[in-house]
């Protein structure tokens, strides 16, 4: 039995990821890059099926994109060629600490994903929908999203926040059509601030949003100190694990996939965050957003001899 998917054994799980796909430009060259793909590699990689929902341009860097996006293992039947639109880029630069900071390319392939029958079924059809705050940055793919929302089973949201590409109305808009909610612990604190929650401790200012927003499961990452995993008022904690951090970049996208895998495959939501903390804990100790990491790789580094 699992915590999120009631009816089925992880293997049997579908999962559909909505959003950006776009190369990541370091100093060192282009990587394979987007919240809700990185999210959608990890998925798949752990043993659930998951597929990518977005649109890359009719381009040399498009075509280069798809190319490496199979090679992760993810299907691109979903991700749309747009020849209207250039494939999306984004200048990554790091601090001396690896933590990243990003300027985004507006009005990209993915800014104008169109609404099909196809992504109607496909979504409908899926256990688990997982979207970004990013994606809400344009009129075109945010009205996309909302219709694929109606018809979703259980949504997951992943507040994203890169300013100056959000608002407040559209994330809390978000948030109450979401099932699940991950944030970090800066994001948790400015919405929820924005939202008028007068506590000062992380675990009331989560308490406060899942009210706010009538939701029962909740995730607030804190960096290198781990994270905190609400479900149904129940706390479950991770303390974080001691790396030397090569880059940040995808450490989170790969802690919410691990998490989604964990919470669709078992029922031990201790062990779940545990898991996703260890992952994303190797992603940042690791060079790119998606290093490959096998299931007895995490055992090992959570489980060291």
């Amino acid at each position: 039995m699992s915590i999120l998917i009631n009816h089925k054994s992880g293997e049997n799980v579908s999962v559909s990821c909505f959003g950006e796909v776009l190369w990541d430009c370091f100093d060192s060259g282009k990587r394979l890059g987007g919240a809700p793909l990185n999210m959608c590699v990890r998925i798949n990689s752990l043993g659930i099926k998951a597929d990518m929902i977005s649109a890359v341009g009719n381009d040399e860097l498009g075509a280069e994109l798809l190319g490496e996006i199979t090679s992760k293992g993810v299907s691109c039947e979903y991700i749309a060629i747009n020849s209207d639109k250039k494939t999306s880029t984004v200048e990554v630069t790091l601090d001396s600490g690896g933590s990243a900071s990003y300027e985004i390319v507006a009005d990209t392939a993915w800014d104008n994903i169109a609404l099909t029958d196809e992504l109607l079924s496909k979504v409908k059809s899926s256990d688990v929908f997982v979207f970004g705050s990013l994606i809400g940055r344009s009129e075109a793919s945010l009205a996309t999203l909302n219709q694929l929302v109606d018809v979703a089973n259980f949504k997951v949201f992943d507040v994203n926040l890169r300013a100056p590409h959000y608002k407040l109305e559209t994330l809390v808009d978000l948030m109450n059509k979401a099932d699940f909610i991950k944030l970090n612990d800066e994001e948790l604190y400015e919405i929820a601030k924005a939202m008028g929650c007068k506590f000062h401790s992380l675990e009331q200012n989560l308490a406060f949003i899942a009210q706010q927003t009538n939701t029962d499961y909740l995730c607030v990452t804190k960096g290198s100190h781990g994270a905190l995993l609400t479900i149904k008022g129940e706390n479950f904690y991770n303390s974080g694990y001691l790396i030397s951090v090569i880059d940040t970049v995808g450490a989170g996208d790969s802690f919410l996939g691990s998490l989604i895998y964990q919470l669709c495959s078992n029922d031990d939501a201790q062990y779940a965050v545990d898991f996703a903390c260890a992952v994303g804990a190797m992603v940042a100790e690791s060079s790119g957003a998606t290093p490959t990491l096998t299931h007895q790789q995490i055992s090992e580094f959570m489980n060291p001899l």
